[in-house]
C-alpha cells in the first residue's frame, strides 16, 4: 500500500515575537526591532498622555491583545524592581480601562517640588506668544496655533496646560481636533475679570478661517 500523498501544509511557525496570529497585513515585524516586542511597547507607552487600552496598543504593535497584556504585566513588574531588578522612578499602572506610565508614588514629593518650581518661573517669549494666540482666537486647536505662529507648539501648549493657563474646552466637529481656551486662572493672573477686557490685539492676528492649508488636527484622536 502506497504512502499517503496528503499535502496539507503545516501551520506557519511563530514569528520572532512568539505569536503566530499577527495580522497578515503587518508591514513590519516588531520582533525584528532592537529589544523586540517588549521595547516596542515601551516606546509607545512613553508618548501617550492618557491611559491607553491594551487592545489599542495591540493594534499599534500588530500583536494579539493577550500577548500585549502579558507584556504589560512584565513591564509593570520590571519597573517595580521585581525579580532582582532596580526599582525605577516611574511605574506602569492600569488606570480605568487603560495603561499609562506614571511617576512612582514614592517620589511624589520630589516631582511636586519640581513642578511647583517650574510654575514660579517666568514664561518664555514663545509661551507668551502662544498664550496670546489662544486668548484671542479661542477656541482653537494646537494645529491652528502652530499655523499662526509658524512653528510647532506642542511643547509650549503642554507647558501652558500644566501651569493651568490653558485647558481643553471642546472638540472641533469637523476635524475631531481638541480645542483649547484660557482658564479662570489665566484671567486671575493678568488681573482681568473677563476676556472682554483684553486689550485690542486681535485685529493684528490672522483669522483662523482665512488660513489656507491649515491642518486643524493636533495629533490626537477623538476627544483625548
Amino acid at each position: 500500500m502506497s504512502e499517503s500523498s496528503d499535502t496539507t501544509p503545516e501551520p506557519a511557525a511563530p514569528d520572532a515575537t512568539g505569536d503566530a496570529s499577527a495580522p497578515d497585513e503587518l508591514a513590519f515585524d516588531v520582533g525584528a526591532l532592537p529589544g523586540g516586542a517588549l521595547a516596542a511597547l515601551e516606546a509607545v507607552l512613553m508618548v501617550v498622555d492618557e491611559p491607553v487600552p491594551a487592545v489599542r496598543l495591540a493594534t499599534a504593535l500588530a500583536l494579539p491583545t493577550e500577548r500585549v497584556e502579558g507584556l504589560l504585566a512584565q513591564l509593570a513588574a520590571e519597573y517595580r524592581g521585581e525579580h532582582g531588578g532596580r526599582p525605577r522612578g516611574f511605574e506602569l499602572r492600569r488606570a480605568g480601562a487603560g495603561w499609562r506610565i506614571y511617576s512612582a508614588t514614592a517620589y511624589g514629593d520630589v516631582v511636586g517640588r519640581f513642578v511647583v518650581d517650574g510654575q514660579t518661573q517666568r514664561l518664555t517669549q514663545a509661551a507668551l506668544e502662544t498664550l496670546a494666540v489662544v486668548a484671542y482666537r479661542q477656541p482653537v486647536s494646537r494645529g491652528q496655533v502652530s499655523a499662526v505662529r509658524g512653528v510647532n507648539v506642542d511643547g509650549v501648549m503642554r507647558t501652558l496646560t500644566t501651569r493651568g493657563l490653558v485647558a481643553e474646552v471642546g472638540q472641533d466637529a469637523a476635524s475631531g481636533a481638541v480645542l483649547y481656551g484660557t482658564t479662570g486662572y489665566f484671567l486671575e493672573r493678568i488681573g482681568l475679570s473677563s476676556l472682554d477686557e483684553l486689550p485690542p490685539l486681535a485685529p493684528y492676528l490672522p483669522d483662523i478661517e482665512q488660513l489656507e492649508g491649515v491642518d486643524t488636527h493636533d495629533g490626537r484622536e477623538g476627544s483625548r
